[in-house]
């Protein structure tokens, strides 16, 4: 099976296993409410990639703020890269004691594409 079909059954089982008892965002480490549950593809999929995390929206709303998809493919496929880049570990330093449903802005990087 591929194509539509394939992606729909793909990604109603991430979701049904999410659905499974408490997640922790691997980014933040805090527990995500189901409602702010988003998957992030390590490699996005446009460059290939099929490996997903799941994280908090606003994790996931920061990463790609900040980060363009071939700076995501080339320099942080993984989730010790992310949390080692100067911005994401400042976020990551700032929503640490916010509680789990916050939800607020989420401001560009200007120099995105200069990375």
């Amino acid at each position: 099976m591929n194509g539509r079909i394939k992606k729909k059954q793909i990604a109603h089982q991430i979701y049904s296993d999410l659905d499974k008892g408490e997640t922790v965002c691997q980014l933040c480490m805090r527990s995500i409410p189901k409602i702010q549950r988003d998957a992030h593809h390590l490699i996005p999929k446009s460059r290939g990639g099929v490996e997903t995390i799941i994280l908090h929206r606003l994790c996931h709303r920061q990463i790609h703020a900040l980060l363009t998809e071939n700076q995501l493919a080339r320099n942080y496929s993984t989730i010790e890269a992310l949390r080692s880049h100067p911005e994401i570990a400042k976020f990551i330093e700032w929503i640490g004691n916010k509680p789990t449903h916050i939800r607020a802005a989420i401001k560009r990087s200007r120099d995105k594409g200069f990375l």
